[in-house]
């Protein structure tokens, strides 16, 4: 989700990928058990891209992450077990990126604690190869998340202060790449958010103790 005129996500579906998948409009296809884990805060929203997804072919994210040679070990000893269950800190999304005639992957993987952002890939279908795929963008940025936004890729990354805890960030980093030339690149400028930081809690002028004299 993002702030300020970006588009937001509520709860992301994160979870076992054999669950059912949830169309999120024309073009984009996510799938996950929703409620489970939510998205970091900031996650991008699947925005519709301009094709279809109805030839989708739904692929086992794990053991696509584990195979993948530009997917770190950090992120793969990660994957060594489910959350809880059989529930993986995984979300998938079906989309058109990168203009192919099969959609390309878009799978983020979380912390399974704090659903922190770890990992965030777009696999491609490779050419002739049935089960085949191409790693052609990968970021392993802590907190990180990535999205679709009008058919492009979207990365959103929140920022921390010191003392921030982990769920509360101070704000997010948002950058969005275009599909050119048989690689992602960045489009327009990177924006920043501020989030809030107003608490119920904070404290008053008048702390109801008074003053003498």
């Amino acid at each position: 989700m993002t702030k300020g005129g970006a588009a937001t996500a509520g709860v992301a579906a994160v979870g076992l990928l054999l669950a059912g998948c949830n169309p999120g409009g024309e073009g984009v296809r996510s799938e996950g058990s929703a409620g489970t884990t939510p998205a970091p805060k900031g996650a991008v929203h699947a925005t519709p891209s301009a094709s279809p997804t109805a030839r989708y072919k739904k692929v086992n994210a794990v053991r696509l992450l584990k195979d993948a040679p530009k997917v770190g070990p950090d992120v793969k000893r990660s994957l060594a077990k489910p959350c809880a269950g059989d529930e993986y800190p995984v979300e998938v999304t079906y989309a058109t990126l990168t203009g192919g005639t099969s959609p390309d992957v878009i799978v983020n993987v979380m912390t399974c604690a704090d659903s922190v952002g770890i990992g965030a890939y777009v696999f491609h279908k490779r050419a002739g190869a049935p089960d085949g795929y191409d790693t052609v963008y990968s970021n392993e940025q802590p907190s990180v998340y990535a999205g679709v936004n009008k058919g492009d890729l979207e990365v959103s990354k929140q920022t921390y202060a010191a003392g921030d805890k982990v769920c509360c960030p101070s704000g997010e980093d948002v950058l969005t790449y275009h599909w050119k030339d048989g690689r992602f690149r960045e489009r327009g400028r990177p924006y920043h958010t501020d989030y809030s930081k107003t608490t119920a809690d904070a404290g008053t002028p008048d702390d109801g103790k008074g003053t003498e004299g």
